[in-house]
């Protein structure tokens, strides 16, 4: 094995250049996506029973599904908003959950209750997963088409034609109006004529039919033959016969006006001032979104060519464009940091033949990362780029540790063939280059413990990392001696390179070393000094949950006075698109009224907006966000608003709460829970750096209750049902049919006359049909009922509860929840029996920080480990572990002066510092050993120092600069990384005295009484 990097150069050589284009191919088939494909374990649960009154609701459908659904294997959680009509029940499965499973079970316990559900009542069942919204929005507009014309356009045209892009799961159209065939009805004529609504009806059915008959054989042909009786325009509707009693035929157009109308649809759609209608792209979950965007891209180009000249397709969203700048942004963190650190070693090693080889040895080992990525299933996202610029110092640290040590094999024996001092090199460092990458990988290795949205993300990021160390480790032992030897051909025999070559070098002993072992006190002020840091920094720092990003796109869900009309809330919203439209660091907006882009239950009064920000503005989106929300609070003080961030708020969504704050109260009494509620509320909102409080409390609007008397009805002849079917007829109106024109089928809706515009008046002075044709008041057959609205009832796993929600502004989320505890506890009085939990962010965050404690001490110990299996020594184990812990300090002044929360992402960081530590240390101790039984302890310490001090300070430059770029945040992606880079930087500067002064100070106590065999 002696020679075996000379005998097998020519084969490792094919194998690097093969590992080079292998990471080009990989590259070129990774996909591109802004977070790795993670299915959440959520299932969302939509019943909707018309519209009864809530507590009804609750206990006919809410209720019994609640009961249904918690049986399902798995559940971790299940929460319900009930409101009028309609119940959403949100089940949380475990993480380890197949969630396509775990679907299926819940639709089969539903469907075993189905009977005893009220019949009406239809059931949807959803995974919920970030391919639910859009990834791209167009805005489509007309100023010649007609409303009915341009979503026609939309579904038969524009929808076909986009669906052909490949990844494309669903082009959905919101707005315009549908079209229908209204039957508005003439109730003299009825009356007159002896027409009801129920033999129009009847009429209708036994027209408006297609139905087959049967085959008939004739001969060799088999005929299927048809009876098709089925209305196909409307003239033929007007002509369907309704009532022939022998003295004239009634026609449907004799008794009613019928045309061509709009359907009332209670939805509201504007696009950049201009009312249109709104084309959302929906991508398949493991599409690549880069790809589908450019190629839907292409797609409306080519689709403007064949739609009219009068109608216009605009862009108002593209997520690509913000997954392409964020991973733009890493990957020039990444390449920036990479050359900056060649540069450092550069000047180091002061040696082109060494920095020659750093620069080759790097690309290896990205190609075979890439490679792995590939193999293992990953994407190209800001979590494994965020990895690989993260790790950069590592690679980086491995090459510069191999090729100092081969340089400086070659400078002490400059006689020696470049073949030997490359085999001396490698064999003298392959045991610590085995610990040191150890102790590096093993520290990722128990993130496998964290769990949730946190655990799902950062574990593909920690896998990253251990891939490429695993990488790293490989190219190095193998790749990197085989590149050093390219450049070792041939030696130079001229003038002074050749001299100074040949010159024997020797480490210059550096003397303040012993100055300082000399003096310990130093390094014990200096160990006092850091775990006083630890002590007095960590309840200090600011906390979060997951590191935040400047997306530059807006979702602002809005909602008005409960029971405000479509048209009002329209025109307050008229009110703030002006102050939209004002703002210079917006582009475009699209506005959603009675509908939401998500999958929600929704009323008329509420809705959202997205605005999409400038890419080159001057503002932050959390900027911007504050100057909107005062502009449109002072000028609309009735709206209530609530401003996010598109991708922040969807996992938010994804998880338990789309605000960060989120107080939950848990009680029996529903208006006791909503006093609380209210005091609660108040409290967040008087706390500094709160933002769009929410008391929770949501009142559907008026009701209006028609309460038949039943023995009227049963005098006139008249069942509940009828009247319910003439009062909805007078109202919303019956379908009754459909009229198949061409490949469209659209419906035939029954009305009675000014059905638009009734009043509770006139639905007191409303006339019913009597079997006979006759005509009675409503009043004589039935009590009306004006109520006010009722509010939603929320539960969480079967108790009733009050929701006080809230966002954060120029605060961060700990010392929020602190100040709103304290002051919960001062000022709101909790009855026997109730009480106050804490959920949203905070919840995720507390349970995070103690997995990720876990985790630290896992980590910690498994270090220990392999610098004990390594060395054999439980004393130097432990002196090295107490140095890598120490390190935790520089992390958190950095975070305190930078004042960088303290979040997953930077709790990563300190985590990676622990094993940095460790790994540095050990290549000091093995020198230090190697030299203990020809020196004494003094000298053996400051010769290890010394011949360490070139590689330490090049590493630890080299892994700072390397991390500059994501520490600076500059770019969407890079702000992700932002806490564990400057947790790492600071890391790495409080390392260098540890390992220079604390360390040697250390090994000279533990063999302060070492003596040397004879």
């Amino acid at each position: 094995m002696k020679n075996y990097f000379t005998t097998h150069k020519s084969p490792l050589t094919v194998l690097l250049f093969m590992l080079i284009a292998g990471g080009l191919f990989a590259y070129t088939k990774l996909q591109t996506s802004l977070f790795p494909e993670i299915t959440f374990p959520k299932i969302k649960i939509i019943a909707d029973a018309g519209l009864q009154p809530v507590d009804k609701m609750m206990v006919t459908v809410t209720r019994p599904l609640e009961n249904a659904i918690k049986q399902v294997p798995e559940l971790v959680d299940i929460r319900s908003s009930t409101s009028r009509g309609s119940c959403e029940i949100s089940a949380y499965m475990a993480w380890k959950a197949n969630i396509d499973l775990s679907q299926q079970q819940i639709e089969a316990r539903i469907a075993e209750i189905r009977n005893s559900l009220p019949a009406e009542v239809n059931i949807t069942v959803e995974k919920m997963n970030p391919s639910i919204l859009p990834v791209m929005g167009y805005s489509v507009e007309s100023h010649e088409l007609s409303p009915i014309e341009l979503k026609e356009l939309a579904i038969y045209t524009i929808k076909p034609y986009l669906s052909q892009v490949p990844g494309v799961s669903e082009i959905r159209i919101t707005g315009g109006k549908s079209k229908e065939f209204r039957v508005n009805l003439n109730l003299q004529k009825m009356s007159t004529l002896s027409v009801t609504p129920d033999a129009i009806n009847t009429a209708l059915a036994q027209t408006n039919f297609i139905k087959s008959n049967g085959y008939l054989s004739d001969y060799n042909y088999l005929y299927l033959t048809v009876t098709d009786a089925s209305v196909q325009s409307l003239d033929e509707l007007k002509s369907v016969v309704v009532s022939n009693n022998s003295k004239r035929i009634v026609k449907l157009q004799d008794i009613a006006d019928v045309q061509i109308s709009e359907a009332v649809e209670y939805i509201k759609i504007n696009a950049n001032g201009k009312e249109g209608l709104l084309l959302g792209v929906i991508k398949q979950p493991n599409s690549n979104l880069v790809d589908v965007s450019k190629q839907m891209e292409d797609k409306i180009r080519q689709l403007r060519k064949i739609l009219p000249k009068d109608v216009t397709i605009k862009p108002y969203y593209i997520q690509a464009d913000f997954v392409n700048e964020s991973v733009k942004s890493v990957t020039d963190s990444l390449w920036i940091g990479l050359a900056l650190a060649i540069i450092v070693a550069m000047i180091f090693l002061r040696s082109f033949k060494a920095s020659a080889t750093i620069l080759i040895t790097i690309p290896i080992t990205l190609g075979t990362t890439l490679i792995a990525l590939y193999g293992v299933g990953y994407t190209l996202n800001i979590m494994t780029l965020g990895a690989i610029a993260a790790a950069i110092g590592l690679i980086i640290d491995d090459a510069i540790v191999v090729v100092e040590q081969i340089h400086r094999t070659h400078e002490e024996n400059p006689g020696d063939e470049y073949k030997n001092i490359v085999h001396n090199a490698i064999k003298y460092l392959f045991p610590a280059m085995v610990g040191s990458s150890l102790s590096t990988i093993v520290i990722f290795i128990p993130f496998m413990l964290m769990s949730g949205v946190a655990g799902a993300y950062f574990n593909v990021l920690t896998n990253t990392m251990i891939i490429t160390l695993v990488c790293s480790f490989f190219v190095t032992w193998i790749g990197l001696p085989v590149v050093y030897l390219w450049f070792s051909r041939k030696k130079k025999s001229f003038d002074k390179l050749r001299i100074k070559e040949e010159e024997q070098h020797t480490v210059k002993k550096q003397q303040w070393v012993s100055w300082f072992i000399m003096r310990p006190w130093i390094s014990f002020i200096l160990v006092a000094g850091l775990i006083a840091a630890i002590v007095l920094i960590l309840p200090q720092l600011q906390t979060g949950f997951l590191p935040e990003m400047d997306e530059g796109s807006i979702v602002m869900d809005y909602a008005s006075i409960p029971g405000t009309s479509l048209t009002e809330t329209d025109k307050e919203l008229r009110t703030i698109e002006k102050i939209i439209i004002a703002d210079p660091e917006v582009e475009a907006y699209s506005r959603r009224t009675g509908t939401q882009m998500g999958f929600f239950i929704t009323e008329p009064n509420t809705g959202d907006y997205l605005i999409q920000l400038k890419k080159n503005r001057k503002k932050t989106t959390d900027q911007v966000i504050e100057e909107l929300r005062k502009q449109i609070e002072s000028s609309q003080p009735a709206l209530r608003v609530d401003f996010g961030q598109v991708i922040a708020d969807m996992l938010g969504d994804l998880m338990t709460s789309v605000q960060p704050i989120e107080i939950k109260i848990f009680g029996n009494d529903k208006q006791k829970l909503h006093e609380l509620a209210r005091q609660v509320n108040k409290v967040v909102k008087d706390t500094k750096g709160t933002a769009d409080a929410f008391d929770g409390i949501v009142i559907a609007g008026p009701s209006i209750s028609v309460n038949p008397d039943y023995t009227k009805l049963s005098q006139f002849g008249i069942t509940p049902a009828n009247l319910q079917y003439q009062v909805q007829a007078s109202l919303e109106g019956n379908l009754i049919g459909s009229i198949y024109d061409k490949d469209r089928v659209y419906p035939v809706r029954l009305v009675y006359p000014g059905s638009r515009q009734m009043s509770v008046d006139d639905l007191k002075k409303l006339q019913i049909f009597l079997p006979g044709g006759g005509l009675k008041s409503i009043s004589e057959l039935a009590t009306i009922e004006v109520n006010q609205g009722d509010a939603e009832i929320q539960r969480e796993n079967l108790q009733s509860m009050g929701v006080v929600t809230a966002r954060l502004e120029n605060r961060d989320l700990g010392s929020t929840i602190k100040d709103i505890k304290a002051n919960i506890n001062k000022q709101v009085h909790l009855p026997q029996g109730y009480t106050i939990e804490y959920g949203g962010e905070y919840e995720q965050q507390q349970k995070s920080f103690s997995e990720l404690l876990l985790i630290l001490i896992s980590s910690s110990i498994l270090v220990f480990g392999v610098i004990l299996f390594l060395f054999k020594s439980i004393k130097t184990a432990l002196a090295i572990l107490v140095i890598a812990v120490l390190g935790i300090a520089g992390s958190y002044i950095a975070l305190f002066i930078t004042h960088t929360p303290l979040n997953v992402g930077s709790y990563t960081g300190l985590i990676m510092i622990v094993g940095i530590i460790g790994e540095n240390s050990i290549f000091t101790y093995l020198q230090f050993k190697e030299t203990l039984p020809e020196k004494s302890v003094d000298d053996s310490i400051v010769y290890a120092i010394s011949t360490r001090l070139r590689p330490k300070l090049m590493t630890a430059l080299g892994a700072i600069i390397a991390l500059m770029p994501l520490a600076l945040g500059i770019g969407a992606g890079a702000q992700l990384h932002q806490p564990l880079a400057i947790a790492v930087i600071g890391g790495f500067l409080i390392a260098l005295p540890l390992l220079l002064i604390v360390l040697p100070s250390m090994l000279r106590l533990l063999y302060k009484n070492y003596q040397h065999k004879t």
